[in-house]
């Protein structure tokens, strides 16, 4: 996959954890944008050392799951980061 196919991924797939995940992240929606492109990569490369499942094929389900799994826990990383900014 170029890398122009995974950083739509990684915008779609961070679109997809803020709406599962909601809440005061900081940094508003351009930065949950770049922490899923940042969980993509994170993802595939936890799910190719793991499970041996990577960022392959844009329209594999395995490439998607793995995507938004990584953005959530981009998120959740994030989140406890900017807990206590105000």
């Amino acid at each position: 996959m170029g890398i122009i196919g995974w950083i739509v991924l990684g915008l779609i797939a961070g679109a997809i954890a803020k709406a599962i995940l909601p809440g005061r992240q900081g940094g508003g929606w351009i930065a949950t944008l770049v922490l899923g492109v940042i969980g993509a990569l994170l993802g595939g490369f936890i799910g190719s050392a793991l499970f041996g499942v990577g960022l392959e094929e844009f329209w594999s389900i395995e490439t998607w799951l793995v995507a938004i799994a990584g953005s959530i826990l981009a998120l959740v990383i994030w989140g406890f980061i900017t807990k206590n900014r105000k």
